[in-house]
């Protein structure tokens, strides 16, 4: 049995967590701020149309995005509370609950590999430490020959980025470009965050 996420740990102290951050999100949206940036930058990487994974889809945000410009997107997350928010305030997407530490989305009935996964909002630090490469692995092994992952998380959060890009690599995922934001700056040794995009090696 794989190790319980940082997520579902947080959700077990406070079972009010998962509404909490469903609530943030809707009011961010009703306030009309920007939460579908990183999205954005998924949708200008392929052609529409295109099969993307959102990893850790938490409330659906960024699936719903992709799903309304035309592309056959599948949401993922371990959190039912954040999935049951997704199918209601985003449909479109498939989504599925799954701990990504155990990907196996064929067993779900989606056969086909993806052209782009992407993890964001700091996926990769709410996982559990021990299973980290293993998810890596389990995304490696969802991406199509010639797909991409997007991964995207902050400095501080206990994992430092040289380890995330040495677990990549052992997870068969090589760097393809290394920037510090959604909105492609450059990254630099001195970056508080990473977003890393990774192909097939």
């Amino acid at each position: 049995m794989v190790e319980q996420s940082i997520w579902m740990q947080k959700v077990a102290a406070d079972p009010g967590h998962s509404q909490w951050y469903i609530e943030r999100f809707r009011s961010m949206a009703r306030a009309g701020e920007d939460l579908v940036g990183e999205a954005r930058m998924v949708d200008a990487m392929v052609p529409r149309g295109s099969r993307i994974l959102d990893a850790g889809c938490g409330p659906g945000r960024l699936s719903g995005y992709l799903s309304g410009v035309g592309h056959d997107v599948v949401g993922v997350d371990v959190d039912p509370a954040l999935i049951a928010a997704a199918e209601e305030d985003h449909p479109g997407p498939r989504y599925v609950v799954a701990d990504l530490a155990e990907l196996d989305l064929p067993a779900h009935g989606v056969a086909d590999p993806f052209d782009v996964i992407v993890m964001a909002g700091n996926v990769m630090a709410f996982l559990a430490p021990s299973t980290r490469a293993t998810v890596l692995a389990r995304l490696r092994a969802h991406l199509a020959p010639d797909g991409r992952a997007v991964i995207g998380f902050g400095a501080g959060r206990e994992y430092d980025f040289g380890q995330f890009l040495d677990d990549a690599a052992a997870s068969g995922l090589a760097q393809d470009l290394l920037l510090s934001t959604w909105d492609l700056r450059p990254f630099a040794e001195e970056s508080e965050f990473l977003v890393a995009l990774l192909r097939p090696a």
